[in-house]
């Protein structure tokens, strides 16, 4: 990935100064979000979004999906794809409703993506997508089946035609409104990790992994 991935297609036009372009911060904001909205136009030519899981592998997305899933089986050999991923922060309030908004912060990835096949690189990928969601749990659970490989897609979109874009701070209020008696400021969103709740029907002598007690996403 370029040290400033940006093009003229994901160039901020709109409240430039809070667009983004170094890779540092587009891979800080990809690593803490795990859904993207992924927008494609379909075989039949329907535009459509879909909201499907993700991990960062180094440069490029690994996106995961099933056979069944109508961008999967519009992937021949590339898939134009836009990728979107947003973290909210806060709920921005003015003392007008105009000014009021929202601090986020959010990355847009255009490009070609490619589906997967191959036996080894497949099974690698679906390795780094479940230890980058889960460190360390690849090596703690059940291997896929033949039939379980065939049922799971996963595409591969390099991340070199980004940007990122942030809002942070409080209201921008206009001058005349200052004085105004309303309340103004940011309700800040914080997102945590409650302990992990096991299955009703988990033995009784399975004890909760460390790597599973310690998993916290930084957002």
């Amino acid at each position: 990935m370029a040290n400033d991935p940006r093009s003229e297609r994901t160039r901020v036009k709109r409240e430039p100064q809070r667009g983004q372009y170094g890779s540092r911060v587009i891979h800080e904001i990809l690593d803490a979000g795990m859904i993207a909205h992924v927008g494609f136009v379909s075989a039949d030519g329907q535009p459509l979004v879909i909201p499907m899981l993700y991990v960062r592998d180094g440069d490029r997305l690994l996106i995961h999906g099933s056979s069944a899933s109508r961008l999967l089986n519009t992937a021949g050999e590339e898939v134009d794809l836009c990728v979107t991923v947003t973290i909210a922060d806060g709920l921005v309030v003015a003392r007008s409703a105009f000014n009021s908004s929202l601090n986020y912060r959010s990355v847009v990835v255009i490009g070609k993506a490619r589906a997967i096949h191959d036996g080894p690189a497949k099974w690698d990928a679906l390795r780094a997508l479940t230890d980058g969601l889960i460190p360390g749990r690849w090596d703690d659970c059940r291997q896929p089946t033949e039939l379980e490989l065939k049922a799971t897609w996963i595409l591969s979109m390099p991340v070199d035609e980004a940007s990122a874009k942030i809002r942070t701070g409080g209201p921008n209020d206009d001058d005349e409104d200052l004085a105004l008696g309303y309340w103004a400021g940011v309700i800040p969103f914080v997102k945590d990790v409650l302990p992990p709740v096991p299955h009703d029907a988990l033995r009784a002598d399975i004890e909760l992994p460390e790597y599973l007690r310690r998993w916290k996403k930084d957002v």
